[in-house]
């Protein structure tokens, strides 16, 4: 009779990284590339098991595509603290990581980084959605791995 022993961690961890649920966050022209990736040329959702909500309830990525600007970071870190554990977070764009050209404005907050923790920045001015399914595969590593800094032990 074999036996196959390991950590009950790596086993959940792999478990996890098989298939998010996303739940995006679009605030501007990044959004468009976001749906694109999950649509019939690029078929992100199909490949990577990835299912979109529409409630942060059953959600366990957050996308955030676009700028965020300082009315709307208040809901961005409602949504975030309504997700259930363990939560991950995608920031998509220059706009959410820095603030993009728009970082000197008084409205725009610099990164969506300031209001909630971020695990993997996807560069780009927008940036394709090849680039948002090669985020979504280091993301998938990266919980595989245990690598998430929060909750490591």
């Amino acid at each position: 009779m074999d036996l196959i022993t390991t950590k009950f961690e790596k086993i959940l961890n792999w478990a996890r990284a098989k298939s998010p649920f996303l739940l995006g966050f679009g605030l501007a022209c990044c959004t468009i590339e976001m749906m694109a990736a999950g649509c019939s040329r690029y078929d992100a959702q199909e490949r990577f098991g990835m299912f979109p909500r529409a409630s942060p309830r059953q959600a366990d990525v957050m996308i955030v595509a676009g700028t965020v600007t300082k009315k709307i970071a208040s809901n961005v870190r409602r949504l975030y603290e309504q997700m259930p554990e363990p939560k991950y977070v995608i920031a998509m764009g220059e706009c959410a990581i820095c603030g993009g050209p728009f970082y000197d404005s008084y409205s725009v907050v610099d990164g969506v980084d300031k209001i909630i923790p971020v695990d993997v920045y996807i560069p780009g001015c927008p940036p394709r959605p090849e680039a948002l399914i090669y985020g979504i595969v280091k993301l998938r590593e990266k919980i595989k791995k245990g690598e998430i800094a929060r909750y490591k032990k």
